[in-house]
């Protein structure tokens, strides 16, 4: 990082400027003030959603408020499904599936679907709720998270993601929620998280939530708060979480984390199942 001190000399009031290093982590900032750490100001929540899915028709989701990453690219992790666009997924009786299928398609052995609510339903701060109950089976990988819609800072993970429910096959009882960010991410275990362990993941139905402001990142389940990421002040490599995000349900199949510990083919169909996604504005204080 570089920044800029003034020196006034003499009566001239002549500005000399000198650049200093820091011996850190690179943070870059949008001017050459010291570093204002955000103050939690309190921020509500309102009661009734500003967007929402109740998944209360049945048939395929609603296209004004979701689209797919299509594709079998191992997207970044290696993974081994295809994402097709709705044949993997299906609402009934109230309930969004998404299920992951032992079959070929696009060069790959599996499919499966990721939903994307980007350019239908984009956020800046907000309460994120979403009721689920999630898939059983070894190398699973279902996920409800966060990235954002415009990239401002920069490819993954400069312009950050926020991981609401992450779960891994091998390891059913155990719910991560993290976020990542340039200075703060698993590629090099600075990562910001917490394990949660919720035996009833994949049997019942959790209520995974996120409330965003200014101030702060939290994650909650079930209405219990289990992780809080705070606004350090120090930039968009710290914190990129001012600009908008969108909403991702998907299920991966393998993986650089999902299949550390192989594939079940013996367990497929597997679905993640999704009562609703909520999403409410913050309040202005």
């Amino acid at each position: 990082m570089k920044f800029f001190k003034s020196l006034t000399l003499l009566i001239t009031a002549i500005i000399i400027f000198s650049c200093n290093k820091s011996s850190s982590q690179t943070i870059t900032q949008t001017s050459s003030d010291t570093t204002i750490k955000p103050v939690d100001k309190g921020w509500t929540f309102d009661t009734i959603p500003l967007w929402a899915d109740e998944f209360d028709v049945d048939g395929k989701p609603d296209s004004t408020k979701w689209s797919y990453d299509i594709g079998g690219s191992g997207w970044g992790n290696h993974e081994k499904e295809f994402y097709t666009e709705a044949q993997n997924v299906t609402v009934h009786n109230g309930i969004l599936s998404i299920e992951a299928r032992k079959e070929n398609a696009g060069g790959m052995n599996y499919t499966s679907a990721r939903m994307v609510t980007k350019n239908k339903g984009d956020f800046l701060y907000g309460r994120f709720e979403i009721r689920a109950k999630l898939p059983t089976g070894k190398g699973l990988w279902p996920a409800i998270w966060m990235l954002p819609t415009d990239w401002a800072y920069g490819d993954w993970p400069k312009s950050g993601e926020v991981d609401i429910m992450e779960q891994v096959g091998f390891d059913p009882d155990s719910i991560h929620i993290s976020t990542h960010t340039g200075a703060f991410n698993w590629t090099i275990n600075t990562q910001v998280t917490n394990v949660i362990n919720v035996p009833t993941a994949t049997t019942d139905f959790h209520v995974y939530r996120i409330d965003w402001t200014p101030y702060a990142i939290r994650g909650f389940i079930d209405g219990v708060q289990h992780f809080q990421f705070i606004n350090d002040g120090k930039g968009p490599s710290h914190w990129p979480f001012d600009k908008r995000f969108h909403i991702l349900l998907n299920i991966a199949v393998g993986g650089d984390w999902g299949g550390q510990q192989g594939i079940d083919d013996s367990i497929f169909p597997a679905k993640m199942d999704v009562d609703y996604v909520r999403v409410y504005k913050m309040r202005t204080p």
